[in-house]
């Protein structure tokens, strides 16, 4: 069935003295929205600043379809002095304004999407720099202004971070996961449910998990990790902004990656990377078979996406190696499938 709109949201956020936007939060995003939830909204761009009037008309509107949760919503927000916004994405394409990035990253983030599954073509060059304080989202050039007015009252406004992405937790906590430090997980992450994030573990945006799993390492942008899997203190993975090429990184079901050892290759399910090794695509890795006899040496690329691997560092003569559990013709016949 086709709907109307690829997907809409009802928010409200933050302008600088300019009106423009810098940040927008959307309490109940919806993807695939019923064509009567599309034509209560009454509008035909796709992003549209509501005063206290139009909210008003728009709960009634949403009201008469059925749109009991958006209704409260649009009644909330005629409540509110904060800026208001509805956004109406008619298909998938690349977001064009500040508040459309934002309901594309709580599509992620509200588990909606799974990451590559909405376009974010030109994401950073449509979010601003903001700095995050705690007085909320506060454009960069007029932060030297609102900390003078601070001081003059006897406060002092604390700068948490300064970047174009919030942190996740402060517009939506999904609901089974454990975050040690929620200032390492973006909005725009998607956690499954069963997923830890320890202390030293980081989500990027369009990155996630499908949980259940433990994380202490960085899941860059991108990158998305199978169930069951677990991530060592200080692990890392390349994403498609780390110089990854253009090979889509993943982690499978039930793998682990060492503490300190990090891919540049996309795992299998049931992979193990050896602590303090990194396996980058053009790594030389010596492939073993069952018995541990070396079958080839090859670059690790070839192995991208396998099942059941074993990559380990011989203390011996510093070799990567790659033992499996097939047998060298099997090995052999794999291998050169692509020849």
């Amino acid at each position: 069935m086709k709907h109307a709109a690829y997907a809409l949201g009802l928010g409200l956020g933050t302008r600088n003295s300019n009106g423009d936007w810098l940040e927008v939060f959307f309490p109940n995003p919806v993807l695939s929205p019923s064509d009567e939830l599309v034509a209560a909204l009454g509008t035909s761009d796709n992003t549209t600043t509501l005063e206290r009037e139009q909210l008003l008309t728009l709960e009634a509107a949403l009201a008469g379809a059925g749109e009991t949760e958006q209704a409260q919503i649009a009644a909330h927000l005629a409540s509110s002095h904060a800026p208001a916004v509805a956004v109406i994405l008619r298909e998938d394409a690349a977001p064009g304004t500040v508040p459309e990035a934002y309901l594309k990253l709580h599509l992620l983030s509200h588990r909606l999407v799974k990451p590559h599954g909405t376009n974010l073509q030109g994401l950073f060059a449509i979010l601003p720099n903001v700095a995050w304080t705690s007085e909320g989202a506060i454009d960069i050039s007029e932060l030297p202004a609102r900390q003078l007015a601070a001081r003059l009252r006897g406060d002092t406004l604390e700068v948490s971070c300064v970047d174009k992405f919030p942190k996740m937790t402060n517009y939506v906590v999904p609901t089974g996961v454990r975050i040690a430090h929620t200032a390492r997980v973006r909005l725009g992450a998607y956690l499954g449910e069963g997923t830890t994030i320890m202390h030293e573990g980081f989500v990027n945006f369009n990155a996630g998990t499908d949980g259940p799993g433990m994380i202490e390492g960085r899941i860059s942008a991108g990158v998305m990790v199978g169930s069951g899997s677990d991530l060592g203190g200080g692990c890392s993975t390349m994403g498609t902004l780390s110089g990854g090429g253009n090979i889509v990184i993943s982690v499978g079901s039930e793998c682990l990656i060492g503490a300190n050892a990090g891919i540049g290759i996309p795992l299998g399910d049931r992979c193990t990377v050896e602590a303090g090794l990194f396996v980058t695509a053009g790594t030389k890795v010596v492939v073993l078979d069952a018995s541990g006899q070396p079958v080839e040496t090859v670059k690790a690329r070839e192995l991208a996406g396998k099942s059941g691997l074993l990559f380990r560092r011989n203390s011996a003569n510093g070799a990567v190696e790659c033992l499996t559990n097939r047998s060298a013709i099997e090995l052999n016949a794999e291998l050169h499938a692509h020849n």
